[in-house]
């Protein structure tokens, strides 16, 4: 575990799609570094995975195909590695009040073992990465993206109030168990698992190992997120595809899974050039932080959220079969490039191409028509409202 004290301000690569960083660091006329492992990497090349790098790991991208992994997830079960993100602690007096000095989330009022969806923000109001943090009795354990966490601490040690301790979980690994018969299967193994409602955690035992389990995830399904110590995630792995109901599922069926539930990716959908009123993200920022402010870029984002974003984040259906991909162009009616495709990807559940742009508030419109363009060829499209898919969320009734 790494403690940082505060003292102050001081399928293939694309799987037919997906968006892949490989690490973010390096570049022309310089020397990456290495790539790392991850602790199920040898569990992974035994259950056949293909391997890639992706966000400074080698990640599997696909076991049997992305279609199938897509498939199976929406109608079983898919175990999902995401040990590449970043788990976070963060303690000390005041540790919520801290936090929103950064993050536009309402987290005082956050209840113990709750999560929060929010987003890490630079002086503008860009967003530096998207988050989430749950309350954990005396602190906050906060989950950031794999190809951003280095730069999230630094960020993090360089701007939060004096006396705040963050711990880096490194010895932890992290799965996701994503789709309709997860609940089913964790509760085999961690009973009680199901008593959770969507953005709920608690700590349980499966294979005698304790457990952190939230009911969240990146798929739009029902699900789990597991933080297990490393050197037993091998077992916990082993007891979820004990199970007939499971399959081992990689990052190009994440990435299709994700964008069918309208979720963005960050590098791609998200970067410090968007706001979260841009992004769609609004949502993510309480009433009182929007009358209180206190967060970077305040009044930059609450002028957008009563005026308007200059862009915003859209879903569309594309035409035809062949999807488009990150870094198409959307046209205006005289052909002028007015926006750009963020992620994109033929959809194994609506059975058509579908993809994310930044558009015109005035193009912003569901129901409206544009084009795009992308290596010379254009492409007709529509508008849409997100999710693609509906989320199945398992939220409880209102008073229970």
């Amino acid at each position: 575990m790494s403690r940082i004290v505060h003292n102050g301000p001081t399928d293939d690569h694309q799987a037919r799609g997906m968006p892949y960083s490989g690490d973010p660091e390096g570049g022309e006329g310089f020397e990456k570094p290495p790539l790392k492992t991850l602790a199920l990497d040898a569990w992974h090349r035994q259950h056949g995975a293909r391997m890639v790098p992706f966000a400074g790991y080698e990640m599997p991208v696909q076991y049997e195909g992305v279609m199938a992994e897509h498939v199976w997830t929406r109608t079983h079960a898919g175990l999902f590695d995401v040990s590449h993100m970043g788990q976070l602690i963060f303690l000390g007096d005041g540790v919520d009040r801290a936090l929103e000095t950064l993050l536009p989330g309402t987290l005082q009022e956050l209840k113990d073992g709750r999560l929060r969806y929010s987003m890490l923000l630079d002086e503008n109001g860009g967003i530096v990465d998207d988050l989430m943090a749950t309350r954990r009795g005396d602190h906050f354990y906060v989950v950031v993206n794999g190809a951003t966490k280095q730069g999230d601490i630094e960020e993090f040690e360089k701007r939060l109030p004096r006396g705040i301790v963050l711990d880096h979980m490194k010895e932890q690994s992290l799965l996701a168990l994503q789709g309709p018969e997860a609940a089913a299967v964790l509760e085999g193994l961690a009973p009680g698992v199901g008593e959770l409602s969507f953005m709920q955690g608690s700590m349980f035992q499966i294979a005698s190992n304790p457990a952190w389990i939230s009911r969240s995830g990146y798929t739009g399904e029902d699900g789990f997120e597991i933080s297990v110590a490393s050197n037993v995630v091998a077992e916990v792995a082993n007891a979820f595809t004990a199970d007939e109901r499971v399959k081992p599922i990689g990052l190009g069926a994440r990435d299709s899974l994700r964008l069918e539930a309208g979720l963005p990716l960050y590098g791609h959908d998200l970067d410090r050039e968007t706001t979260p009123v841009m992004a769609d993200l609004q949502f993510a920022i309480g009433k009182r932080r929007r009358m209180d402010g206190g967060f970077p870029g305040a009044g930059r984002i609450v002028g957008e959220i009563d005026n308007g974003p200059v862009v915003k984040r859209v879903g569309l259906h594309v035409d035809g079969r062949q999807p488009v991909r990150e870094g198409a162009m959307v046209l205006d009616r005289e052909a002028n490039d007015v926006g750009k495709v963020t992620s994109g990807t033929f959809s194994p559940t609506l059975q058509r191409p579908i993809a994310m742009a930044y558009v015109p508030l005035a193009m912003a419109e569901p129901g409206t028509k544009l084009k795009l363009s992308q290596r010379g060829k254009l492409f007709q499209a529509e508008v849409t409202a997100m999710p693609f898919v509906p989320h199945r969320y398992h939220r409880k009734p209102a008073g229970a």
